[in-house]
C-alpha cells in the first residue's frame, strides 16, 4: 500500500542516464541515449514533491509534480514540458513495496494511448523509471523511455 513518503527516495540531486525511442509507438524503433540532471524537493511533509530535469540533448527541461491522495491511497504524477509549456494528463497509481505502477490516458502523434510509468530498483544511490505506451487499451505495451538515476559524485 502506498504511503505519503513513497517518493522520499527521490529527494535531492541525481544524474540520469536516459534511453528513449525516436518513435514512441514503434517497438522496433531506434533508441537514443543521453545524460540529464535532476533535483527533487519535498513538499507537504513528503506527501508531495517536485522535480525539474534538465536534458540539454533535447534542448528541454521538464517538471514533475507528485501528489499523494490519502483518501485513495495513491499518487498522481503530473508532467509539464518546457518546449510545449503544457501540463500533460496525470498518471495515477501506487507502490507495492519498492515497485510503483502508475497509469493514465493521453494522446501521442494523434493517437489515443494508455500510459504506464514504472518505478523500480530503488535504493539510496539509484532508481529506475520507465514509460510505456499502449494503443490497444493495455493489452500490449511499447516501452519507449527509461531513466536510470544515480547520485552524482560529491565534490
Amino acid at each position: 500500500m502506498s504511503t505519503p513518503n513513497d517518493f522520499d527516495f527521490l529527494h535531492g540531486d541525481w544524474a540520469v542516464r536516459n534511453r528513449r525511442r525516436t518513435d514512441f509507438l514503434d517497438p522496433d524503433g531506434t533508441w537514443v541515449e543521453f545524460p540529464a540532471v535532476t533535483r527533487c524537493r519535498p513538499l507537504f511533509d513528503g506527501a508531495a514533491n517536485i522535480d525539474e530535469i534538465d536534458m540539454p540533448y533535447l534542448g528541454a527541461k521538464g517538471v514533475t509534480l507528485r501528489l499523494f491522495d490519502p483518501e485513495a491511497g495513491q499518487w498522481s504524477l503530473n508532467w509539464a514540458a518546457s518546449r510545449s509549456g503544457k501540463l500533460f494528463p496525470p498518471v495515477v497509481g501506487r507502490f507495492d513495496g519498492a515497485h510503483g505502477e502508475f497509469y493514465g490516458d493521453d494522446t501521442y502523434d494523434g493517437k489515443d494511448v494508455r500510459v504506464r510509468f514504472v518505478w523500480s530498483g530503488i535504493s539510496p544511490t539509484g532508481a529506475h523509471w520507465e514509460q510505456a505506451f499502449s494503443v490497444d487499451g493495455g493489452e500490449t505495451w511499447v516501452t519507449n523511455w527509461t531513466m536510470d538515476f544515480s547520485r552524482p559524485p560529491v565534490s
